[in-house]
């Protein structure tokens, strides 16, 4: 904590020497999203990386803003618990996850990450470094920092709840060839004694429901970080025994199945690889530096094709998730699609920027690739008819990829007039932006 304090007032003191408009210097994202950088002072904060304590008995893991979950989860399983829910690729951080939105196999018993946080010191717009809880003066920021995407300040300090963890996870691969009957099962599973609950969609008839549980032993352990893949894993088994740190990054090793986009499935080029680069970081990576120079949208030119990125994770009520499943088959396309349960504890569910109902089970989809055509359209095409179908379904979307949304839709939808309270109250000169801003126009 000595460290963290020293950090924080350094950060303070460099905050406070320009009143100009700021930005984070860091060297990783996960946001998928091009934008102009207009001129700002760049903040280091790539030093706010440490796990500063666990505490299984209390029931919680402290860390910096820019702790990666692979850190955190190292720290908390070495004292036999594990964060309460652990986005799926290595590189989220803390601060990233409660900035924007988190999302595992546990949230159908723990919601999203932010909310299994008790605690954020979140720098804000006049310099001061606040200590926000659910129940104290700053309780607000609390509840309306999550989505904000870093428009309400910076989360350099962090609490997250922590569950007991046991030493394996066994998992159940449930094949089911009818979508309702399939979300008839998610929810009936979601219901009862699971730890985890996920799912992939291969087809509209192909669709694998997976169940996790913790035990104590296990017949035998599966690897899923070199040579063998995962997600392919689901339509050959049954059931399935992972380490439990191997099952919780059981989707980083092939940032789930876009691998594939950078030749890491082919077997010689996944050897030249390497155990040590087959991860999200790389991958991430070789996309960024393919957007900078342009290579696939090159290609796709050569060959006439036009193409549109759609990478999107959006929430649906169960009741309504097989309508929007009929929906990307019919106008999308894109496949595996990832299945995911996620609801708002009670006590949760006041977060103002991303509001979910309490009383709902939620299915977040997840689908993520590059749709091409030989017809042009008009810009963010595919993901406007998105957008309007998840509206339509009474749904949410997370705000890390393209947006195209009215600014009317976008505040209705994103709690807007508790955000304008919110920027009013902590940053009334705008040092960090706008949310729609940077979420919807990219700038």
């Amino acid at each position: 904590m000595p460290a963290y304090a020293e950090k924080r007032d350094r950060l303070i003191a460099e905050f406070r020497a320009n009143g100009a408009p700021v930005g984070l210097a860091k060297a990783t994202s996960n946001l998928f999203r091009d934008r102009v950088e207009a001129p700002k002072r760049r903040l280091d904060v790539r030093g706010f990386d440490r796990v500063l304590g666990v505490e299984p008995e209390a029931g919680f893991i402290e860390a910096e803003g820019m702790a990666p979950f692979a850190t955190l989860v190292d720290a908390a399983l070495a004292r036999g618990v594990m964060p309460a829910v652990v986005p799926q690729l290595k590189s989220i951080t803390l601060g990233g996850a409660a900035a924007g939105v988190g999302i595992e196999a546990s949230s159908f018993r723990h919601g999203l990450v932010h909310m299994s946080l008790l605690e954020m010191d979140v720098l804000v717009g006049d310099g001061r470094v606040l200590t926000c809880t659910p129940d104290n003066e700053y309780s607000d920021l609390f509840y309306g920092f999550p989505n904000s995407y870093g428009t309400l300040g910076y989360a350099l300090r962090l609490k997250q709840r922590t569950v007991p963890v046991g030493p394996y996870v066994h998992v159940e691969h449930r094949h089911h060839d009818d979508p309702r009957a399939a979300f008839a099962d998610l929810m009936a599973s979601c219901a009862g004694d699971a730890d985890f609950v996920d799912g992939v969609v291969f087809g509209p008839r192909e669709l694998v429901l997976s169940v996790g549980r913790f035990t104590d032993a296990a017949p035998y352990t599966s690897d899923y970080g070199y040579e063998r893949i995962y997600y392919r894993s689901l339509r050959e088994r049954g059931e399935d025994w992972l380490a439990t740190r191997d099952y919780l990054w059981r989707w980083d090793t092939d940032w789930f199945w876009c691998s594939k986009n950078v030749g890491a499935q082919n077997p010689i080029l996944r050897r030249l690889y390497g155990r040590q680069r087959l991860n999200s970081v790389t991958y991430t990576r070789i996309m960024r530096w393919n957007g900078r120079v342009g290579l696939s949208r090159a290609l796709d030119r050569l060959r006439g094709l036009h193409s549109e990125s759609v990478i999107q994770d959006v929430d649906i009520p169960i009741g309504r998730a097989a309508a929007f499943l009929d929906f990307l088959f019919q106008e999308v396309g894109v496949l595996p699609i990832w299945l995911c349960p996620v609801s708002a504890p009670d006590e949760w569910a006041r977060f103002s920027l991303y509001p979910l109902r309490a009383d709902t089970l939620y299915v977040n989809f997840g689908f993520w690739d590059t749709v091409k055509s030989r017809q042009a359209r008009p810009p963010g095409y595919l993901n406007r008819r998105i957008e309007a179908r998840v509206m339509e379904l009474g749904g949410i979307k997370s705000l890390y990829s393209d947006s195209y949304f009215e600014p009317e839709a976008f505040r209705r939808l994103y709690g807007g007039p508790a955000y304008a309270a919110l920027k009013h109250r902590y940053d009334p000169q705008g040092r960090f932006g706008d949310l729609y801003g940077k979420c919807v126009l990219r700038h």
